[in-house]
């Protein structure tokens, strides 16, 4: 049984992906966005999270567990520095995943996974077409709600004068 057993393999031995996650964390820590496979990319954002997370929460046990699981001496130094004081007001979420054209020689599912802007807010979602009017109608009850929709909201102006 595999009860709680979460990950992709990526038809890989387990040395090899723990090698393939710290070298692509890294380059993804050093260009700030990389180029890659969807599958690969959906692995690796858990990966760099939470060494963004241990570079917020700093000191010198959570510097060693980063380089435990990073080896790169100067992207462990630019994680605990820049990354860690660009996310510090925000509560994870510091990766994103944008799906690119399949690649030409295998056909694979590409993908650019990318550190965002500290203060990105991403995409809203769209408001259905009926939320307003039944908030509305919720809240002050159906006749008052008919009532301020047929009265108009804007004031008049007053009309120009004519010049002969």
């Amino acid at each position: 049984m595999r009860h709680r057993v979460g990950g992709r393999k990526l038809q890989r031995t387990s040395a090899h992906r723990i090698a393939l996650f710290r070298n692509m964390s890294a380059a993804l820590i050093k260009h700030e966005q990389i180029t890659t496979t969807v599958a690969k990319a959906k692995e690796l954002r858990p990966y760099v999270e939470k060494l963004i997370t241990l570079a917020k929460k700093g000191g010198l046990s959570n510097r060693r567990l980063a380089h435990a699981r990073l080896l790169d001496d100067a992207q462990l130094v630019k994680l605990f520095d820049v990354l860690a004081t660009r996310y510090a007001d925000r509560n994870g979420g510091y990766t994103r995943i944008y799906k690119l054209v399949p690649r030409l020689g295998d056909a694979a599912d590409m993908a650019l996974i990318e550190l965002i802007a500290a203060d990105d807010e991403g995409y809203a979602k769209p408001k259905r077409k009926g939320a307003a009017k039944k908030s509305a109608a919720k809240g002050k009850g159906k006749k008052a709600a008919a009532k301020a929709a047929e009265e108009p909201q804007a004031e008049e102006l007053p009309a120009a004068e004519e010049t002969p």
